[in-house]
């Protein structure tokens, strides 16, 4: 892509030299009503400078691409180069064809106000984007939540955000859809969005709830749940705590947190329900909440006489 980039420069001068040749020993020809000499030097000249754009557009985007190794800087790197020169493509083309520079500015000003009301939701994703771009509420890779949608995000682009789509109509669990749903970059400035996956704190609490009967021995029933989460998640779970507690150190809340699963005990009608607690990553939530079920149902079925089920109760 480099070597592009170069050729379009050098294009973009050999052009340009071209209409300064134009420019300084003129050409006779026209055709009927129509001088050649005019058209030749602007075409030569907006050829220039297109060239010339989209060369620097393309280096510069192959420096920072090697020089960026995160997948999502790199989504960022290349919308924002995008948008950089292509504003000063466009204002470079409409200066050539007015010849006015300082009018231009002064119109793309006018038209700006104009196009405010005209184009209102546009401009608000243009500025949800850069309001993404600058204070992070999510970006690409994050799994969120936003209005009554859920998804991993794919593409952020300027004006709309493409997501995967997890549960929706078709499926649940947290599993993937398979379809994209594409949300205005505008509604992340008036809509709650929830970050599965952000910076700093990459793992989610999750609950397990298991009922058994009242003559269940609880303490055996709930020392089970958290041996079993403690072999599926230990070291692991212990670890994103201590990142969880950094996180919370740099801010004003105090909390308590476990570094092991808990279970929570609540009273029901016919039953008692043991809620395990744990730290889970968000896209490995459900596949542990099942294989957290199986083991802790085996143990259970192991024990009889100290787990008991209310399976003759209404439930």
């Amino acid at each position: 892509m480099r070597r592009t980039g170069y050729v379009s420069l050098l294009c973009a001068v050999v052009l340009y030299a071209g209409s300064r040749f134009v420019s300084r020993f003129g050409i006779d020809e026209q055709i009927p009503g129509v001088e050649l000499e005019p058209l030749t030097l602007l075409a030569l000249t907006l050829a220039s400078i297109l060239l010339a754009t989209y060369g620097s557009y393309i280096i510069s985007r192959t420096y920072l691409m090697d020089h960026t190794q995160n997948k999502r800087r790199q989504h960022d790197v290349r919308n924002v180069l995008r948008l950089t020169f292509g504003i000063l493509g466009m204002v470079a083309v409409f200066g050539v064809v007015t010849r006015e520079w300082v009018s231009v500015l002064f119109s793309l000003g006018v038209l700006g106000f104009a196009v405010t009301f005209a184009l209102q939701q546009p401009l608000f994703s243009l500025i949800g984007w850069l309001y993404i771009m600058t204070k992070r509420p999510y970006q690409v890779g994050d799994r969120i939540a936003i209005e009554e949608m859920r998804g991993d995000v794919v593409a952020v682009d300027f004006f709309v955000t493409e997501v995967w789509e997890i549960d929706g109509d078709l499926v649940s669990s947290n599993q993937p859809s398979g379809r994209i749903v594409t949300v205005p970059n505008s509604t992340v400035l008036s809509s709650r969005v929830v970050n599965f996956y952000g910076e700093g704190v990459q793992y989610v609490w999750n609950e397990l709830s298991i009922q058994v009967a009242y003559e269940t021995d609880l303490q055996f029933a709930s020392e089970v749940m958290i041996d079993v989460a403690t072999d599926h998640l230990g070291d692991e779970m212990a670890k994103q705590v201590r990142e969880y507690r950094d996180r919370l150190a740099e801010t004003p809340v105090e909390l308590d947190v476990n570094e092991q699963p808990t279970v929570n005990i609540t009273q029901g009608e016919s039953w008692v329900e043991l809620r395990l607690r744990y730290l889970v990553h968000p896209r490995r939530g459900t596949r542990m909440r099942n294989a957290l079920y199986a083991d802790i149902l085996e143990r259970f079925n192991e024990h009889p006489d100290r787990v008991k089920f209310p399976v003759s109760r209404n439930r």
